[in-house]
């Protein structure tokens, strides 16, 4: 063999040999860089299941309960309070006896008016009798004309002052009858700012009277929201009397005229209470039920709309990715979104800041267990 020919074969083979040497080192590296990827770690509280539900859409709505039938009861006459027959809390029937004031003076004037009624129908009692001969004496010629005349203008003033006196006797009655303050509904004492003792005033508050059976809630929606408000509509509601705990009414009346201010429309809506749980004065918060549908829901967290397309992180097969989803109804009274398509029930998306772990990265999840199914 020449030195030629043995050159050029060493040269051959230590390229060979370089070359097998890099292929190791690359295969090396990439075992480091596939080494060096570590698993993501989230907790239950960063991850959701997409599952189906009901969800429902509408205005949201709050403000303070009052009820639907409520009157305050006054004082018609001045007096001392005698007597209260019903305390705050009480219930009443439309009618029942509340309270009496000093009836004394108007008593009196009862009395007085009464006696001047009767002495004004005695008055014109006598009066027509006297008309009557006076007529039968005109026949006979034995009285002038102008006698007979002076007798039916006695008649006529009789019959006037009886009129009087009988209005008199009516208002003095209808005073008397004032001095009986009596419930103007069925329903439960509210308030009771007086007592036995206490001189009132004519329209003095002396009672509250409220029906709790039926309630009312008065709220404003903004007017860009009208569309989706109808009288009938129903709407659910929490109180903070009653924690985790919904109730219903519907839309009674829609104010045809909104706020110059504020832009906004005021609703009232109407509530059964027949079982007395709620009462005035109670903050409400909820939402008109304008829209409800089945569908696929998640919470509005694990939802990306940052971008051009709204996306969320599933994690399948272990590993995490992007998913671009087409979003419907948005439930403002629970924070939920209905996704129409882009994922499945079953799949395990990722929430809030957990969204941040890149495509690809492998994560571990506790619990829920990886449920990701392929759309």
């Amino acid at each position: 063999m020449s030195v030629g020919r043995v050159v050029r074969v060493s040269a051959v083979a230590l390229a060979g040999a370089l070359a097998i040497g890099a292929c190791k080192n690359g295969e090396s590296a990439n075992a480091a860089e596939a080494n060096s990827i570590v698993a993501a770690k989230v907790g239950k509280e960063n991850v959701v299941v997409v599952e189906q539900s009901e969800l429902k859409s509408g205005p949201g709505i709050s403000g303070s309960l009052a009820p639907r039938f409520e009157a305050t009861v006054r004082a018609e006459v001045g007096g001392a309070v005698l007597q209260t027959y019903a305390e705050q809390g009480q219930a009443v029937r439309k009618g029942a006896l509340l309270a009496r004031i000093d009836e004394t003076g108007l008593r009196d004037a009862f009395l007085s008016a009464r006696a001047a009624v009767r002495t004004a129908e005695q008055s014109a009692t006598v009066a027509r009798r006297n008309q009557e001969r006076s007529a039968a004496l005109a026949g006979a010629g034995a009285i002038a004309d102008r006698d007979l005349e002076m007798s039916k203008l006695s008649v006529s003033s009789a019959e006037s002052q009886l009129a009087d006196a009988q209005s008199r006797f009516a208002i003095a009655q209808q005073q008397l009858a004032r001095t009986e303050i009596r419930a103007p509904l069925t329903g439960v004492v509210s308030d009771r700012p007086v007592s036995a003792g206490d001189v009132v005033q004519p329209g003095a508050a002396l009672f509250t009277v409220v029906d709790p059976s039926s309630m009312k809630l008065e709220a404003s929606v903004r007017a860009e929201e009208l569309s989706e408000l109808r009288p009938g509509a129903p709407v659910e509601f929490s109180v903070n009397g009653y924690p985790g705990r919904t109730f219903a009414g519907r839309i009674a009346r829609i104010n045809p005229v909104a706020d110059p201010a504020t832009r906004q429309v005021r609703i009232t809506i109407e509530i059964p209470n027949s079982g007395g749980r709620l009462v005035s004065g109670l903050f409400a918060e909820g939402r008109v039920a304008s829209e409800t549908r089945e569908g696929l829901v998640v919470p509005v967290t694990a939802v990306d709309v940052r971008g051009l397309q709204p996306s969320v992180t599933r994690i399948k097969n272990g590993k995490t990715e992007k998913v671009t989803v087409e979003l419907g109804l948005r439930d403002e009274a629970t924070e939920r979104l209905e996704i129409r398509s882009g994922v499945a029930a079953g799949d395990t998306l990722l929430l809030g800041a957990a969204q941040g772990i890149a495509p690809g990265t492998p994560v571990t999840v506790s619990v829920p267990a990886d449920r990701a199914a392929s759309p």
